[in-house]
Formats: structure tokens, C-alpha cells, sequence
């Protein structure tokens, strides 16, 4: 794939997947998602099926460009992705009207919604070789495809397609599958990036897209379950020792809830113990011989112009090698662009470098005799009453290409995983010595992933964890690493009053509480409801807002009615609301829902709990 001329007309028409929805795109982060959406999909979306063609399924799709990505060959082919968005309507779908994610983000007690609203990349669509336009096998008409079937939706039986697009929803091969309900609670269910099966965005790529679209939807809260890997590895507790927090972190996804009633504050500590975990103290050998897990260390910290002080250091020193290597970047350039964790004051010379970097080729020079390769340990040795160990230190790092006497030059060399060590010796100079000094000596990406995946078994993962000493941080270790496994639900809250307010100064926007005169055995935990009512808005308009707004998200409050302002006493539905309460706040309403039928079977998310012989059923 290569990148297309400015002035390419194919994609003109198509949005940029990298910046859309930008803030020129936006809707109008001061209405409620469940009016944001309806106007998004008008000014965006395109229907794909028509709406009489399901009955609990309307479909759009919005297709995209990747920057100016084009394939490779002949002509002009643009790389397109398309975002497909499936309105399901719950009470006439044939799943579950229940949602599992929402039990498990501690949202079991929201009442049903009516609406969920799935937005799916598939990876199919960025397929380059398959193209995303087909022709019909039976009837020749160019579409655009959306199953493996050779045939286009108007010669596919309905039956087969509704039953296609249901299947979507369970498909874990998707490079984005995001759900929103209409009170505008949503869970992130999938994120496939270049590991996941994406040819052309990543994983961050695919989170940014995601989070400027729920911001422009105004969205309010967003769920996510971390069971992300990196390379064989759980990320989340990868990402937490080098970050503080999970990978989602980085787009604002905070604690949600953990297993075992782990807390917030129980997080944290755990993450920064576990951060904090010396090294120094891993490497005491005693009288014993050096392990595996030891003479790893020991060789990348031998690799870091930084002092590894502490695990993290380690980890994120490794993450830094093998990001570097995805690149056009050079090994040696990674480990110049590694930052160090304290700034060490340099106690030597330019002069002073040179020097004991001549006395190390001298050695170099008298073992060259026997063909042999000289280890950095060796090496340093020898030298160790010339010089501090930190210049040696130093020297031995950019010691791989120096320029000797007589058309030589020395070579660097990895034997890794051998003797974990770095290798030198005298060479004649020809082309491969380039000064780049140990740029094709350093240990390859696979090796670092490799080796990687080794420390975090070893040293981190409560079930592959080696007898390592000391036994206290072992075991302290066992203990943060198994906390922070644990703590796999993550959430975003996306609600922010201040800026609507100032988005929208000539309005009332009020967050609606609503109440039942009749008494339930187990009262819903219903969401407030935003509502947003002209400045001259009058308790009728309210009533009446507030009616229509609950009646349109919940199943249970179909025929829902608000009769009361509460807190206000007495009050003629013909005052103004901005007396009352201002530009914003917060009301309470007493409403009637006659329909009990719908109580029972919508009123949770969590399913219906029947009393039988006893035993709680969920149904």
C-alpha cells in the first residue's frame, strides 16, 4: 500500500476515518444521545436495507478513507472502510432482550431499553484484496457487499440476511464492535488492531475513531472489559506496570469494579507496588550459579544508556525496543531515544571515553590473534582499574563500529540466547561497518518479544512466576499482579454539564429524576434523563417533555405519564421552569405507568426474578 496524491478524486467524498467526526461534525454535544443519533445517521449515514425489509433492524452505513492510503498496482484503487450501524429494536427482537454487559458493569438495574444501536467495522470490509464492491451473481448489479454471499440484498432471501446481521453481533473478528443503548449507556465490546487481525489501522487508531464518536453522540458512559493481550501477554497487567493503568487508560477508562471487592484505592497501590519492584536485589547470586531470569536482566540493563532501576524501567525499556523496530528507526536509535528515569550528571569527558575506548580495541588487538571473541564481561574486566564502571559502562555500549589501526574496525555481536551477553572483536573494515556501531548486532524484535514474554512469566504472572529470591517481593508481587488481574471492567463517563451549558445558553437543560406513585417490590434504577426545554418552558412543557422522553427510551414506560413536579409544592403547569430551577439543574418527577405487564418483564436489565418453590430464576 502507498499513500495517494492530494488531488485524488476517488475518496474525495469519503471521510477521513483518522479525523472523523471532527468538531465541525459534531451534532451537538447539548442534546441527549438519543436525538444526537437520529440526526448523526441523517446527515452521515446512508440506509442499506429497506426499513420494511426487517422488523426489528434498521441498518446504515457510512463508508471512509485511511488518510490518502491507496494499494499498490496500477491506477488509483483507494483503501475504503465501512462503519455499519444497526438500529435493534429490543421488544421485537428475536435475542435476548436482556444485555449481559450491562450486569456486568453494574448497570443490571436499568430498565430495559428499547433501542440498542450497534456500530461494527468488519474485517472484512478493510480487506484490500477483496474489495469492498461486488457484482451480483444473479442479477449483475454492482453492490456494496455485506456477507460472503455472492449475491446483492435485493436477491438474498430476508430471512437469510436478518439472520446474517444478527450473527454480527456475536462475531469476535470485528475491528470495532461499540453498542449504545438509547439512555445512551454503551458498552465497548471489541478492538482489533494490527494483532487482531487489521491490515491498515491500529488498535489506537481504531480507539481514537471511537472516542470522537461517542463525544460527538454525547454518549454518556461507556463500559469496556479488558481481556486485551500483547503478545501472548495480558495487557492489562503489562500496561499497568509501565503505565499505571490499562491500555484503555490512555483514552480516559478509569476503575470500574473489580472481582473480590478489589477498590479503586487497592488498584492503585497495587499498580504502583508492582511498578516500584527494584531490580538490584533480583541479581544477588550468592554462591549459586546465574540464571536464566538473572543473566537477562543483567544483559538489558547492559543495553540501556539508562539505569534500569526498577521493573517498570525494564518493561518499558523492552516496549521502547521493539516500538522502535516497527519503524524505519534504527536499533540504536531506540536505545538513544529511551528515556532514563533520573537524570545521572556525566563525571567524564569526551577525551576520557576516546581514551578508554582505544585502551579497549588495544585488547581487542592482542586477542585477535586467536580468533576469538571477547565478552562485554571480559571486556570490562580487564579494563575495570582504568576507568569508572559507568564510563565503561558507557565505552562498551558504543564500542560496535569504532574505527582501529590497519583498515580494522570492531564488531559487535548478540549471542543471545546463548551467553546473553554482548561479543566483540577485531575485523577488517568492508561495507558492513557503516559507524552505525551495534545497529545489526542488537538482538531482533522477535528475540525482544521473546524475551519479553520470558520476564513476564517469570517475574510477574502469578501462575508461571519462577522461585526467585527475595521471597517477600515474590510474594508481594503475587499479590499486586493478582489484584490487578482481577480488575478487568473499565468505564468512561462522558457527561459534561458545564460544556453543554455552554454550547447551548438559550436553553434549559434539566436532568429528570422520575418516581412512581405506585409501589414496586424492587424499584428500577432508572438513569436521569436529560431533557432540553426553551428558555420560556413552562411545567406543562416539562410534563410533557418528560413524558415523551421516557415513554421513547424504556419499554417499561410505554405508557408512562408524568403528573407531578416534586419539591415545589403546588405549583399551575403555566409557571416558567427558568423561576423554578434556573438554567440547569436537577428535578424530580412523579409519574403513572398503568401497563404492569411491562413492569414485570422489562423493568431490568438483569432479566425477571420469579419466585418458584423458593428459588430465584432468572428469566
Amino acid at each position: 500500500m502507498k499513500r495517494a496524491r492530494r488531488n485524488n478524486r476517488v475518496t474525495a467524498n469519503l471521510y477521513d476515518i483518522l479525523s472523523f467526526p471532527s468538531a465541525d461534525d459534531s451534532v451537538s454535544p447539548a442534546v441527549p444521545f438519543r436525538d444526537n443519533i437520529k440526526t448523526f445517521l441523517s446527515c452521515h449515514a446512508r440506509v442499506t436495507f429497506l426499513p420494511s425489509l426487517f422488523p426489528s433492524l434498521l441498518t446504515w452505513q457510512i463508508l471512509f478513507r485511511i488518510g490518502d492510503l491507496v494499494l499498490d498496482g496500477p491506477g488509483i484503487s483507494p483503501v475504503v472502510l465501512a462503519l455499519d450501524i444497526v438500529e435493534e429494536d429490543v421488544t421485537k427482537s428475536p435475542r435476548s432482550v436482556y444485555c449481559n454487559q450491562c450486569r456486568v458493569a453494574g448497570w443490571s438495574g436499568h430498565p430495559v431499553c428499547k433501542k440498542r444501536y450497534h456500530f461494527i467495522i468488519r474485517a472484512s470490509s478493510s480487506s484490500p484484496a477483496d474489495g469492498y464492491q461486488r457484482s451480483c451473481s444473479r442479477c449483475g448489479n454492482w453492490w456494496l457487499h455485506v456477507s460472503s454471499e455472492s449475491r446483492c440484498m435485493w436477491c438474498d432471501p430476508a430471512d437469510d440476511i436478518e439472520e446474517w446481521v444478527y450473527s454480527q453481533f456475536e462475531d469476535n473478528t470485528h475491528l470495532l464492535h461499540g453498542v449504545v443503548h438509547s439512555n445512551g449507556f454503551g458498552h465497548l465490546i471489541l478492538v482489533n488492531g494490527r494483532e487482531g487481525g487489521s491490515t491498515v489501522l491500529t488498535g489506537s487508531d481504531i480507539m481514537n475513531f471511537w472516542d470522537r464518536l461517542c463525544v460527538t453522540l454525547a454518549v454518556r458512559k461507556v463500559s469496556v472489559m479488558d481481556v486485551s493481550r500483547k503478545y501472548g501477554m495480558e495487557y492489562r497487567l503489562l500496561n499497568a506496570i509501565t503505565k499505571g493503568h490499562s491500555w484503555y487508560g490512555g483514552w480516559g477508562y478509569e476503575f470500574g469494579c473489580g472481582s473480590y471487592a478489589i477498590t479503586l484505592d487497592a488498584y492503585k497501590k497495587a499498580a504502583e507496588s508492582l511498578s516500584s519492584v527494584p531490580l538490584a536485589p533480583l541479581l544477588f547470586r550468592g554462591r549459586g550459579p546465574q540464571t536464566r531470569l538473572q543473566a537477562l536482566i543483567s544483559f538489558y540493563r547492559s543495553l540501556s544508556d539508562s539505569d534500569l532501576v526498577t521493573m517498570k524501567d525494564l518493561f518499558s525499556f523492552l516496549f521502547s525496543l521493539i516500538h522502535e523496530s516497527n519503524g524505519s528507526l534504527t536499533f540504536k536509535t531506540a536505545l538513544n531515544n529511551f528515556k532514563p528515569a533520573a537524570n545521572i550528571l556525566c563525571a567524564w569527558t569526551r577525551d576520557d571515553a576516546e581514551r578508554v575506548q582505544q585502551a579497549m580495541i588495544k585488547v581487542l588487538a592482542a586477542a585477535s590473534g586467536k580468533a576469538n571473541w571477547v565478552t562485554r564481561h571480559a571486556l570490562k574486566g580487564v579494563m575495570c582499574k582504568t576507568a569508572s564502571p559507568e564510563l565503561l559502562d558507557y565505552c562498551l555500549k558504543h564500542l560496535g563500529g569504532k574505527l582501529a589501526a590497519g583498515g580494522m574496525a570492531v564488531q559487535a555481536r548478540c549471542n543471545h540466547p546463548n551467553s546473553f551477553d554482548l561479543e566483540f572483536r577485531l575485523e577488517p573494515l568492508s561495507s558492513k561497518h557503516n559507524g552505525n556501531g551495534l545497529d545489526s548486532n542488537q538482538p531482533s524484535k522477535e528475540h525482544v518479544i521473546g524475551d519479553l514474554k520470558f520476564l513476564f512469566d517469570s517475574l510477574v504472572h502469578p501462575e508461571t512466576m519462577v522461585n526467585y529470591r527475595p521471597l517477600v517481593t515474590r510474594e508481594d508481587v503475587i499479590d499486586s499482579a493478582t489484584k490487578l488481574l482481577d480488575c478487568k471492567q473499565f468505564m468512561k463517563d462522558y457527561n459534561r454539564p458545564s460544556k453543554q451549558m455552554a454550547d447551548n445558553p438559550f436553553a434549559i437543560q434539566l436532568w429528570c429524576h422520575v418516581e412512581f406513585s405506585e409501589h414496586l417490590k424492587e424499584d428500577p434504577a432508572i438513569p436521569p434523563e436529560l431533557i432540553v426545554l426553551p428558555s420560556n418552558g413552562t411545567v406543562a412543557d416539562l410534563k410533557t417533555e418528560a413524558t415523551k422522553t421516557f415513554q421513547e427510551v424504556y419499554v417499561m414506560l410505554n405508557r408512562f405519564e408524568a403528573c407531578e413536579l416534586l419539591d415545589y409544592g403546588s405549583l399551575e403547569d403555566s409557571i416558567t421552569i427558568k423561576f423554578l430551577v434556573g438554567q440547569s439543574g436537577t428535578v424530580r418527577i412523579k409519574g403513572t405507568c398503568p401497563s404492569k405487564h411491562a413492569l414485570r418483564h422489562f423493568r431490568m436489565e438483569k432479566g425477571q426474578e420469579k419466585l418458584d418453590s423458593g428459588l430465584h430464576v432468572w428469566s
